[in-house]
């Protein structure tokens, strides 16, 4: 497959946006997610089990805010 270059994609037909109201930045955006293993106490593991059925999930964003607050 060849990919065109920047300057070779033809635009002219495609009309341009001037209203962005309503737009959502990073809508479509899916953080890459990298399977591991990952030893957690029992009782930590049950606490987030009983908050959520996307536990996994929850348990990622407390570590997101800790690394977010750490830097």
């Amino acid at each position: 497959m060849k990919y065109l270059q920047e300057k070779e994609i033809d635009t002219k037909d495609i009309p341009e946006v001037r209203d962005w109201d309503g737009a959502v930045r990073g809508r479509f955006y899916r953080a890459v997610k990298k399977p591991i293993s990952l030893r957690l106490d029992a009782d930590v593991l049950a606490w987030f089990k009983t908050r959520s059925e996307k536990y996994q999930s929850k348990i990622n964003e407390v570590l997101r805010e800790y690394m977010r607050r750490h830097q």
